[in-house]
């Protein structure tokens, strides 16, 4: 795939993130709170991608081999859950701009980590560029998240 499109995509993906825990918290709202919100976005979203297996007619692996697979491996799932349910809880409290600064900059900083030290990937050793490039991802997010001004606002 084309970088340019690739990265059209990703900025695209990132950009709907807010609008989905805002989607998900006003959900939460309106119903049975955030967990029961977060279920159902997990819900509609496994239905969404259930149909898209079918209608690109996926050939799913037998069960003897997905019973082999180590048990961290289905962590993705977990970690997925705790992400929307977090942000749809902290969206309301945080604001959906400084929900996702945060979230982004936790993501840079977990993901410099992970490539460093090769969790799971050929390691990418954190020189003194990409670290700089994550100060300032954590400048920028200060300067959205403005905590020194929460008081205030």
């Amino acid at each position: 795939m084309n970088p340019w499109i690739a990265g059209g995509i990703a900025l695209a993906v990132g950009m709907v993130l807010p609008l989905q825990a805002l989607i998900n918290a006003r959900l939460g709202q309106t119903t049975s709170g955030s967990l029961f919100a977060a279920f159902m976005s997990f819900l509609v979203g496994t239905l969404a991608l259930g149909a898209a297996l079918l209608a690109a007619r996926t050939r799913l692996p037998p069960m003897s081999a997905l019973v082999q697979l180590p048990a961290w491996i289905w962590l993705g799932g977990l970690l997925g859950a705790a992400y929307i349910l977090s942000a749809t809880v902290l969206v309301t409290r945080l604001g959906a701009a400084s929900l996702i600064c945060l979230i982004v900059l936790g993501q840079l900083a977990g993901s410099l980590l992970l490539d460093h030290f090769g969790v799971l990937s050929t390691p990418r050793p954190a020189d003194w560029m990409r670290i700089l490039g994550a100060l300032l991802v954590a400048a920028g997010a200060l300067l959205v998240v403005r905590p020194w001004g929460a008081a205030a606002g």
